[in-house]
């Protein structure tokens, strides 16, 4: 494995990660409404969940969704029904008046963020065929710990970016103005990629 690899790895996962997704929606819409203290748990979450991913890619999964196709619709189905469970709730307390920070300081939590990106199995595709295209094919246990370091570090700096910017000020004073909307087009938005997965194979 050379420096060049992991270059190249990190572009490329870099580029793929600014594609918009339940994941990006939800953690924009906590740090609207809660703030970056409150939502880095949460998207810290997300990142590990996004990571452990490329775990289960170097693990071989993809090879077991390949001989067993049903096991990868079975994964598509039940993390479809999540991602819908959580656009229902956004739905549903869209009319909720924001919590007062004076009164909580709880948001959504580690676990959480890790549940939402473990519900859509289609990053294990993308890992696998990823790492397949730039790495070799023989890549030793220290490798794959590398590797999955650098996913991890990516997915950490970009979740954490996206805290911190969504909750700067503007952005919360849009939010505020508009939260009814805005949390409805968000669970409407997540609960129409669910839908997506598991109605395409």
């Amino acid at each position: 494995m050379t420096l060049q690899q992991v270059m190249l790895f990190i572009s490329t996962l870099s580029i793929a990660i600014l594609s918009p997704g339940p994941a990006v929606i939800a953690v924009s819409q906590s740090a609207f409404a809660l703030g970056r203290q409150r939502t880095l748990p949460y998207a810290w979450g997300l990142a590990v969940g996004a990571s452990l991913w490329s775990v289960f890619a170097l693990l071989g999964l993809t090879v077991i969704f390949r001989v067993l196709p049903w096991t990868y619709t079975v994964l598509k189905v039940a993390g479809g029904i999540y991602l819908i469970w959580v656009a229902w709730k956004m739905w549903k307390h869209a009319p909720d008046p924001l919590p007062d920070p004076a009164e909580s300081h709880r948001g959504l939590s580690f676990w959480a963020g890790i549940a939402l990106n473990l519900s859509n199995p289609k990053p294990a595709l993308f890992y696998s065929s990823v790492l397949l295209a730039i790495f070799p094919a023989a890549l030793t246990v220290m490798d794959k710990a590398a590797i999955y370091a650098t996913a991890l570090s990516v997915e950490l700096g970009f979740y954490t970016a996206l805290a911190f910017l969504m909750a700067l000020p503007w952005p919360r004073r849009r939010y505020y103005a508009s939260k009814f909307w805005i949390d409805r087009l968000a669970g409407l938005a997540i609960g129409l990629l669910g839908l997506t997965l598991i109605l395409r194979y």
